[in-house]
C-alpha cells in the first residue's frame, strides 16, 4: 500500500490548515489504494444494493448505540441540534438531523451567494479548462456530468463550486440563491466514494455516480444548476422542497447516511467567489465553511 497521506483542508473559522478525521478510513483506503480492494470495489461496493443494505442498518433501532461514540470521536456540538440527542431513534435520524436556525445564520446582501451545505468546498473557476482539483490535469466532462449535451454547452466556460459533505457533517442541503426551481432530473449510476482518496484516483467517479440535476431560474443571471451526487453508503437523496419559487437559504433536501456531495454551477462571468475560496482552491485545498456562510457574489 502506498504511504498514507493526510487529507488537508483550510478551516475558514480557525484560519489554518487541518487534517480531516475520516469516518471509516481503513476500509476506504483499502478499497481505493490496494489491488484487492479495487477488485472488491468494482464487484461489490459500487453497487446500489450494497449502499441500500448499509442504509437499512442505519435505519434500524440497533444503530442508535453508535450515536454517543460518534459524537465523542468527531466532537459535534449537540447545542446546535434542533432536537435533543435522546430523541433520535436510529443513527439515520441523527445523521440527517436539523439544526437550530441561529446555528447557521444567512450571510447578508441581495447579491450574496451562500454555501449550500456544511462541508469542504472547492472552486472550479472555468469548467472548460483543465483544473488541478484532487489531481493535476483534470477536466470536467460536462455532458457526462449533466447527461445533456445542450445544457452542457450552455454552461461551457462557466464556474462551479463543489461542496463535499463528510459523514460527520450536517447533511441537509439548501438553495445558494433564490429563484424558480424546476423539477429535479435523476441520472442513475453507481455509488463510488467522493472522498479525495477516491477522486484523486479517478475524477470520473463524480460523473458515474447517481445524481440529480435541478435547474433554478434566477432573475439576474438566468438559470443556475444544482446537483446532488450520491456516494457509497448513501441510503438515499430526499427532496423536502417542491418546484416553484424558492428563497435563498431555504432547505432543498437531505442525504441519508453516508458521505456525499452537491455542486452549484454558474453561467460564464456571473459568479465572483469569496477570496479565501478562490485562494485555497488555487492552492489545492478545500475550504471548510458552513451552510449559509458567504460563498461569493453575483456580478452586477
Amino acid at each position: 500500500m502506498p504511504e498514507k497521506q493526510e487529507i488537508l483542508f483550510f478551516d475558514r473559522y480557525e484560519g489554518r490548515l487541518r487534517a480531516e478525521a475520516i469516518y471509516g478510513e481503513k476500509p476506504l483506503r483499502w478499497a481505493y489504494e490496494t489491488l484487492s480492494g479495487r477488485l472488491f470495489l468494482e464487484a461489490i461496493i459500487k453497487r446500489r444494493w450494497f449502499s441500500a443494505f448499509y442504509g437499512r442498518w442505519a435505519d434500524s433501532h440497533a444503530s442508535k448505540k453508535e450515536i454517543p461514540p460518534f459524537l465523542e470521536r468527531f466532537v459535534l456540538d449537540p447545542e446546535e441540534f434542533l432536537e435533543p440527542v435522546e430523541s433520535f431513534r436510529t443513527f439515520n435520524e441523527f445523521f440527517f438531523r436539523r439544526l437550530r436556525p441561529e446555528a447557521r445564520p444567512l450571510a447578508p446582501g441581495p447579491d450574496t451567494v451562500v454555501f449550500p451545505a456544511d462541508g469542504r468546498h472547492l472552486l472550479v473557476p472555468d469548467l472548460s479548462r483543465d483544473s488541478t482539483i484532487f489531481a493535476k490535469g483534470r477536466r470536467f466532462d460536462l455532458t457526462a456530468l449533466l447527461g445533456d449535451s445542450v445544457l452542457a454547452k450552455a454552461f461551457e466556460g462557466g464556474s462551479a463550486v463543489i461542496s463535499r459533505l463528510c459523514p460527520t457533517d450536517y447533511h441537509r442541503f439548501h438553495f445558494p440563491l433564490e429563484g424558480e426551481c424546476g423539477h429535479p432530473r435523476l441520472l442513475n449510476g453507481s455509488l463510488y466514494s467522493v472522498n479525495p482518496i477516491a477522486l484523486a484516483r479517478r475524477l470520473s467517479y463524480i460523473f458515474e455516480n447517481k445524481r440529480r440535476v435541478t435547474e433554478i431560474q434566477h432573475p439576474l443571471i438566468g438559470r443556475y444548476l444544482f446537483l446532488e451526487i450520491g456516494a457509497t453508503n448513501v441510503g438515499g437523496i430526499v427532496d423536502t422542497s417542491v418546484p416553484g419559487p424558492v428563497e435563498k437559504g431555504a432547505e432543498k433536501g437531505f442525504f441519508r447516511f453516508g458521505g456525499s456531495m452537491v455542486m452549484t454551477l454558474f453561467p460564464s462571468q456571473t459568479f465572483v467567489p469569496a477570496i479565501d475560496l478562490a485562494e485555497q482552491s488555487a492552492a489545492g485545498f478545500e475550504l471548510y465553511a458552513h451552510v449559509g456562510d458567504r460563498m461569493g457574489q453575483l456580478t452586477s
